[in-house]
């Protein structure tokens, strides 16, 4: 099954381009979803739409009954369903757990997911990863194999140990966020860019390259909407397309796959026959990959590749901590957990090449496996 996300700026056309494609790869004989909570019905294409509201309410109940007891100690009176209202903050969770949910369907051949504005889903995008590494810290997953001492180590302590309960709240929250990630990082995950060929577009591309590639997404057609006709004979239409076609070609000088343009339709998109102008195919492209070389013979070093299209040396810092690298470039930071063979050295420094982070390590010599 493919998955293909559709994000862009706010503005766009993002979620018609999303709607186009789905209805398109169903016209072609494709069983496809369309996971969106701005598309009326009626269009031929299934559609799953997340539920914000209701998906608060039943976690907000399932934590609440698992709490009781704490909770009548504590003389706090409970929630009733028809009084819970969402808090800001439900619907990236909301949207995560759809995608989880269509992902999981067998008779699907491709889904189309609706994304917020560029940066929203990015963040969106790197949710699951960085939730499970809170987790991770918080409540260790080894610390549940040590519960038969956790009266005795409450005593020596002299604090009190997290109850059972919030154990196993926070296994259902790993394997949910882990199912998600996979969703994610899978190969045959693409992400889709809408803009409008104008002067913030070559930015908007640049970002998304940057923030994608951060996260180890691949970036596959940019579709440049609202193209006019440039045929008009009108100065200020004939202008304002010249102006147009030059961002065009920016954007295609910027991507190194497909820029697909649609044309403006002078009018909102109205019903399947519009949107039919606006279908643009399905070609997923590889994620950027990041690779370990191994230059211990020639110069003793290991040399992590990460690629970063676009980022410049002033916006960019990393730190080693721990195990885990610190990123960040522009507006993105990501932990990034090492490599195993990467655990073993220490950072000897680090440079960008033309959109390619080279990180260098010296195997530590304390750690490093001994040759026989």
């Amino acid at each position: 099954m493919g998955i293909l996300l559709v994000t862009g700026a706010g503005g766009a056309g993002r979620s018609t381009v999303a709607v186009a494609t789905a209805l398109a790869e169903a016209h072609a004989g494709r069983r496809v979803l369309l996971v969106s909570g701005d598309v009326d019905e009626g269009l031929g294409v299934d559609v799953l739409r997340p539920r914000p509201a209701a998906d608060f309410r039943r976690e907000f109940l399932a934590l609440q009954e698992r709490s009781a007891t704490a909770l009548d100690l504590l003389g706090a009176a409970p929630f009733e369903d028809a009084e819970l209202t969402e808090l800001p903050g439900s619907a990236p969770f909301a949207l995560l757990r759809a995608l989880r949910d269509a992902a999981a369907r067998p008779d699907l051949d491709l889904v189309v997911v609706d994304l917020p504005p560029l940066l929203d889903a990015i963040a969106l995008l790197a949710l699951p990863e960085q939730l499970r590494r809170y987790l991770r810290r918080l409540l260790p997953p080894e610390r549940q194999a040590a519960r038969a001492l956790r009266p005795m180590l409450a005593q020596l302590a002299g604090v009190p140990m997290p109850a059972q309960w919030l154990y196993e709240a926070t296994a259902r929250w790993e394997a949910e966020l882990a199912a998600v990630q996979a969703v994610v990082d899978a190969p045959t995950t693409a992400v889709r860019l809408v803009v409008e060929p104008g002067p913030a577009a070559t930015d908007t591309l640049r970002t998304a390259r940057l923030g994608l590639a951060l996260h180890g997404l691949a970036l596959d057609t940019v579709v440049a909407n609202k193209l006019l006709p440039a045929e008009s004979q009108d100065p200020w239409f004939a202008a304002l397309t010249a102006q147009q076609h030059e961002h065009l070609a920016r954007l295609r000088t910027g991507h190194d796959g497909a820029v697909h343009a649609l044309p403006h339709l002078g009018r909102d998109p109205r019903g399947a026959e519009d949107l039919a102008l606006l279908a643009v195919d399905t070609k997923p492209a590889p994620a950027p990959e990041w690779t370990v070389e191994d230059h211990r013979a020639e110069d003793g070093i290991l040399v992590w590749h990460v690629p970063l299209p676009g980022a410049v040396k002033e916006e960019l810092s990393l730190v080693r901590r721990g195990d885990e690298l610190l990123l960040a470039v522009g507006p993105f930071r990501r932990n990034v957990s090492l490599p195993p063979a990467l655990r073993r050295c220490t950072v000897a420094g680090a440079g960008l090449v033309d959109g390619d982070l080279r990180v260098r390590f010296a195997p530590d010599a304390g750690l490093w496996p001994k040759a026989p």
